[in-house]
């Protein structure tokens, strides 16, 4: 067996993988290769391992930093402060299979080790399959990906589950604020190098409140948080869903701005006018009638300015982690990303008669859109 580049803090032991694969797994299966994976924002790492004499001829192990410390959620969340008992990982992940969401099947848990041996969807996301793709092809693999989301909003979303964290934490207004203002304190103050004046932050915040208000009354879903084209795989026929630890209750256009609103995809307007009227149909042939006014499923005027809305909270908080990952974790992969973001904010902006405030004292701190 060999061990490839791994990057890993903590040295893997391969005796100890080669145990495990014999002994703990739902199978036996022997190791023939492991291969470090190219990580993601996370303290976690990725590994490739390849098998033999299994009836799978791979599996993914994720190594986690530190085992306790991964209870609590990287990302900043809201609603009931409970004692979390278990990985968010695994939490969430049994709630979503119950679902029948397409999340990969974890084999085994070594918690002594921080090890989890999952199932592998592939290398291929959503955003590499559109890659150069036709746009035929495009529109249906988006089709696919709400199709999922459809299920994540209606099936996962029925009964708050009691065991589940994300039904413990929400999209409240202190969240949203908290979001906003890591965006200014790296998007702005930190990206820039100075601080914002008064003159431009009252103004600004005062907008971001009235944004954040709008949206934490709205009707709340069970949402992904990150469901956007490098979180989901291309896996054959099958759409496979990860990184939803941080699920948590948000509003029904929260996940379809992390998709549409994409910062490593530019969707055309037109595709995404129709992918928003298909979810729409989509939800109102799976929920009651007496639920599609409260979601606007009916009104799409109205259904598109909430999308809208939560685009520019989603991606403000989006420029602002980018330089957050550079920055604290060393990590300058996202930068890249900044400026797409950062136009899909400005058109937003530009589009409402209302957010031209928040537009014009934000501009100023902002290169690209001078």
């Amino acid at each position: 067996m060999t061990l490839q580049n791994s990057q890993a803090s903590i040295p893997l032991d391969l005796s100890r993988l080669s145990s495990t694969l014999q002994k703990q797994l739902p199978f036996s299966a022997s190791l023939d290769c492991c291969v470090a994976l190219a990580g993601d924002a996370s303290n976690r790492r990725y590994y490739r391992l390849q098998l033999s004499g299994a009836p799978v001829t791979s599996l993914i192990l994720m190594q986690l930093a530190d085992p306790e410390g991964f209870k609590a959620s990287e990302e900043a969340v809201g609603g009931k402060d409970i004692e979390i008992a278990e990985l968010p990982f695994i939490n969430i992940l049994k709630y979503l299979q119950i679902a029948d969401i397409p999340v990969p099947v974890l084999y085994f848990y070594d918690e002594p080790a921080g090890l989890l041996y999952l199932e592998d969807f592939g290398d291929v996301t959503l955003a590499q399959a559109c890659h150069e793709a036709s746009a035929a092809t495009i529109e249906r693999l988006y089709r696919q990906a709400i199709d999922v989301l459809v299920r994540i909003h209606t099936q996962a979303s029925a009964s708050s589950h009691s065991s589940c964290l994300a039904f413990s934490r929400s999209f409240d207004v202190p969240l949203y604020l908290w979001e906003f203002d890591h965006f200014w304190e790296y998007g702005v103050v930190a990206r820039q190098g100075k601080p914002m004046c008064a003159e431009d932050y009252l103004p600004i915040r005062e907008e971001f409140q009235k944004i954040a208000e709008w949206l934490s009354g709205q009707p709340m879903v069970f949402t992904h948080r990150d469901f956007h084209s490098r979180n989901l795989m291309v896996d054959s026929d099958r759409l496979g869903v990860i990184d939803f630890q941080d699920a948590l209750m948000g509003p029904i256009t929260y996940d379809l701005a992390s998709l549409l609103r994409d910062s490593y995809i530019a969707l055309e307007e037109p595709l995404i006018d129709e992918l928003l009227a298909f979810y729409r149909g989509k939800m109102c042939e799976a929920l009651p009638v007496s639920q599609h006014t409260a979601m606007y499923l009916n009104d799409a005027v109205t259904f598109r300015r909430l999308f809208d809305f939560s685009s520019i909270q989603r991606n403000l908080k989006a420029a602002g982690r980018f330089v957050y990952i550079d920055r604290a974790k060393g990590n300058s992969n996202f930068l890249a990303s900044i400026p797409r973001t950062l136009q899909n904010i400005n058109a937003n902006l530009r589009k409402y008669p209302q957010l031209h405030r928040l537009l014009k004292h934000l501009s100023p701190y902002i290169p690209e859109w001078q």
